[in-house]
């Protein structure tokens, strides 16, 4: 995995944002009862939750969204901007994770916070983490699609593998704590996503603010907000003429990548190392 990665917790984290302080610092970081955490495997919707959970938290005030960059609006757990930002936060602190259930602070497993956790249909989250390899600096080099698809299958990516990540949330003992949503949802029906969410954080959002927060979380609205869109991320660490960071924002562009063989290979393995679970997803049946 190279010089860009540190190992943490059997699978790798990006070098330039994490570090063995950060990372101690996230274990050891003292969850409060009304914390939310959103959490996600790497490129399955963490931004489009960043822009969503601060407006059900406030009313449907959009004025953090437009005014505050997404990394410091809802934070993330790990990296080493964390203390900075979470330090006096005042409750409810919203945060999000790409860290699977076992690497969570140590006294999150005692308290009451509630996550949301979202999944995407792994063919769609692998096109995407591929473009993302190759638009920011402090990734390895994704190699052509079909390395990039043994990398990804294989774990072989920061935040290790898809089916790994997947399991460890759906086989917690927090049940009452935890909310699924698939990126599939949102994009089909993210009025009624924001509902759920809404109602899962005990927060009441009239007709008239639910339709606002999701008109204004839509993905193209959010793709032209700088606060949200990576623009104000310098040019050599996230090169934005490669890729944009915030794409397209679609379900099924994995057929614009995937050839037959590739896709037959991917599915198999996919399906076998997700046996013995009783979890569907709405991309089962593709």
């Amino acid at each position: 995995m190279g010089e860009r990665n540190l190992l943490f917790g059997g699978f790798f984290v990006p070098k330039m944002t994490h570090s063995a302080e950060s990372l101690k610092y996230a274990v050891e970081f003292q969850v409060h009862d009304d914390d939310i955490f959103a959490v996600t495997y790497p490129k399955s919707g963490t931004t489009w939750i960043q822009e969503i959970l601060p407006l059900i938290l406030n009313g449907g005030d959009v004025t953090p969204v437009q005014t505050i960059p997404s990394w410091d609006r809802v934070p993330w757990l790990g990296p080493t901007r964390t203390a900075l930002v979470l330090g006096d936060r005042p409750p409810p602190r919203a945060m999000v994770s790409h860290m699977p259930y076992h690497c969570m602070p140590r006294s999150f497993y005692t308290s009451k916070a509630k996550v949301i956790y979202v999944t995407r249909n792994p063919k769609d989250t692998a096109v995407s983490s591929f473009h993302f390899h190759g638009m920011a600096s402090f990734l390895d080099d994704p190699g052509t699609f079909d390395q990039f698809l043994d990398k990804f299958l294989s774990g072989q990516v920061v935040f290790g593998k898809w089916t790994d990540h997947v399991k460890s949330w759906r086989n917690t003992d927090i049940e009452g704590r935890i909310l699924y949503l698939t990126y599939e949802e949102m994009v089909q029906d993210l009025r009624a996503a924001v509902l759920r969410m809404a109602q899962f954080l005990g927060r009441e959002l009239s007709p008239d603010v639910l339709e606002k927060v999701a008109n204004h979380c839509h993905f193209n609205n959010m793709k032209t907000n700088i606060m949200s869109n990576y623009s104000l991320v310098p040019q050599d660490i996230m090169d934005s003429s490669k890729s944009p960071f915030l794409r397209k924002g679609t379900t099924g562009d994995w057929r614009n990548h995937f050839n037959a063989e590739q896709e037959a290979r991917f599915s198999a393995i996919i399906k076998k190392e997700m046996e013995g679970t009783s979890f569907p997803f709405p991309w089962d049946d593709e």
